[in-house]
């Protein structure tokens, strides 16, 4: 990504939380009242345009299901987590995650390591600020800056608080696909080596997948431009058969994995029975 602005993807992410909840609340697959507080006005506008053309699901049908589906399930599973004596949470390329705000138990004892790049980070801070004031943010989060092509975990997170003796849960949303093979490991590694046993992490990754023709109309033309102006491109896939053994042989006691199609049957029931989910992303858990 650029150096000097926010990720585009962290707002885009956050923008298609703020669209779902305005679906009422029986269709209403994940629940973030703070996220279109916290993204611009403008892009915020932009992405219910493109929803409303039904873009996304010509170009990629239940991408968007998936965004909604992906925070559902890592939040689920942070309320478990807290539920089985959670001490400590990492949230990696938190962008516009609201986690740390909207869930009050992570304020009883339980610290909070928001770690992204330093130009997403200053935004996302100054909105806080706005929609919580100055002395709102909760002292139980630390904000860790850190630009990877020069900086590591191991020296920025103990800087700022981390313990590795502590059980940790790391959320790692919508972030492997636009890494190289290189910080995906570096990231893993860290894990198995500096957190205490039962921590565990859960990140989502793009699956192995046959390019597609696209039709060249103005909405492509327009996202293609501001991916290639945020510098933000898709780099990293797993094939879904392998995510196990990726996991396993780096380390991971116990890996759990979750296909588009278990995320369908677990939360789009009832009246949301007929949205589409896409087979092209993943979750994975790997416990320590």
């Amino acid at each position: 990504m650029r150096p000097d602005q926010s990720s585009l993807t962290a707002i885009s992410t956050a923008a298609m939380r703020a669209i779902e909840m305005e679906k009422p609340t029986d269709e209403r697959i994940c629940s973030d009242p703070l996220a279109r507080k916290l993204i611009p006005a403008w892009y915020y506008a932009f992405m219910k345009r493109v929803t409303a053309t039904r873009y996304a699901e010509r170009r990629a049908a239940g991408d968007l299901n998936f965004i909604v589906a992906r925070c559902r399930f890592m939040d689920d599973l942070l309320s478990d987590s807290m539920d089985q004596g959670l001490q400590q949470l990492v949230i990696l390329g938190a962008g516009f995650d609201s986690r740390a705000y909207r869930f009050g138990r992570l304020r009883d004892g339980i610290k909070v390591f928001e770690v992204d790049h330093p130009a997403t980070q200053q935004a996302k801070v100054k909105q806080l600020t706005r929609i919580l004031g100055a002395g709102g943010l909760p002292a139980s989060v630390s904000f860790v800056p850190i630009d990877f092509s020069r900086e590591t975990l191991e020296a920025c997170l103990p800087e700022c608080g981390y313990s590795d003796r502590l059980k940790t849960l790391f959320i790692w949303e919508g972030v492997t696909m636009y890494l190289d093979a290189h910080a995906v490991d570096s990231t893993l590694a860290f894990v198995v080596q500096h957190s205490a046993p039962g921590s565990a992490i859960v990140f989502d990754y793009s699956c192995e997948q046959p390019a597609s023709p696209l039709k060249r109309d103005f909405v492509v033309l327009l996202v293609s431009f501001l991916r290639s102006f945020s510098k933000e491109e898709r780099n990293f896939e797993i094939a879904q058969t392998q995510i196990e053994p990726f996991l396993a042989s780096r380390g991971f006691g116990r890996v759990e994995h979750f296909t588009g199609a278990d995320l369908h049957v677990r939360y789009f029931t009832g009246k949301n029975v007929g949205r589409r989910m896409t087979t092209g992303y993943g979750i994975a858990v790997g416990v320590v």
